[in-house]
């Protein structure tokens, strides 16, 4: 089973102004000059934890990790506007262009593996392999089934905490109602629901509870970026057409990759990283046994890790 890379620092970090109201933070990790790659955080709105850097060998990759608009140490934070899944595409043309590279590997999971699916698709040559995890492709019924019926028949008690901040009679579209209260006046309120929506999606994406991750969801200033930013997309859906993902998965016939997704993930039901692993079946895909969402449950990190070791030429 294979574990985290030893912590290890940034050896270059700055901020890229877009032209369009946002500073985005970067760090590049690793190696400079060796195997490019590019990490893509979830939420959206998750911004990127130092562990993140950790999933690829230092010596072998040269990582750009990045905060996406709005969340993070970008600028400014919990920002909604000119923040939408076609802004961080060029955002990631960017930070590519900024990198001097051709084509990197993009790693993504959760809202990760939405952006690297339609990055990918937009600019399908620049792109050396993919690793996807926890896939996500935003459509209704996965909306319906997080934040309408579906998990809170899984788990009725963190179910009953997020519909407690909602007046009954709004409770036939949560995410609607949480979005008027994230981005309305009151900044009480605003907060309020920002913990409760975070600490709903913090506490049902492991298959056992993880402290560490409660912890951070229940934090107000992480909250209010997550939680925005996640119900703007939400009630936009992503801006992507109904099933644009899966239909256009035919685009990435000729990238190599790899699917980890965990049998017991509930925020992601595994009905979608099935469909996508037979849209592309040149990738390799692994549905983990014992394993929800996450990223650091063993059985997903483990898999992941080969990956990154894989593609980097590492027996």
């Amino acid at each position: 089973m294979r574990a985290l890379y030893p912590p290890l620092e940034p050896y270059a970090t700055g901020m890229l102004d877009t032209g369009e109201g946002h500073q985005i933070w970067y760090e590049r990790v690793g190696t400079p000059g060796a195997k490019p790659a590019v990490f893509l955080h979830g939420g959206p709105g998750g911004g990127c934890s130092p562990d993140h850097r950790r999933l690829f060998d230092p010596e072998l990759y040269d990582v750009m990790l990045f905060d996406q608009r709005g969340c993070g140490r970008s600028a400014p934070h919990a920002a909604l506007e000119n923040n939408t899944t076609w802004h961080l595409v060029a955002d990631i043309e960017r930070l590519r262009v900024l990198a001097g590279v051709d084509a990197w590997l993009v790693f993504g999971g959760s809202w990760g593996s939405t952006l690297a699916l339609a990055y990918a698709q937009t600019h399908p040559d620049r792109v050396s392999q993919l690793v996807l995890r926890g896939i996500y492709t935003c459509t209704k019924p996965e909306l319906d089934w997080f934040y309408q019926f579906g998990v809170s028949q899984m788990f009725p008690d963190k179910w009953e905490r997020f519909v407690a901040l909602i007046p009954e009679a709004e409770r036939g579209d949560m995410l609607a109602a949480y979005h008027r209260r994230l981005t309305g006046d009151d900044p009480d309120l605003q907060v309020a629901a920002a913990r409760a929506w975070s600490l709903y999606e913090g506490e049902t994406v492991t298959l056992l509870p993880d402290p560490r991750l409660t912890e951070q969801h229940d934090d107000g200033h992480f909250a209010l970026a997550f939680a925005r930013i996640e119900t703007h997309y939400f009630v936009h859906g992503c801006w992507l057409e109904p099933g644009q993902l899966l239909r256009d998965a035919h685009l990435l016939s000729a990238i190599p990759g790899t699917i980890v997704h965990g049998r017991y993930d509930m925020p992601c039901p595994a009905h979608y990283a099935w469909a996508l692993h037979k849209a592309l079946p040149q990738m390799d895909f692994r549905l983990v046994e014992g394993a929800g969402h996450a990223y650091s449950e063993p059985g997903i990190l483990s898999r992941l890790i080969e990956a990154t070791d894989r593609y980097a030429g590492k027996a």
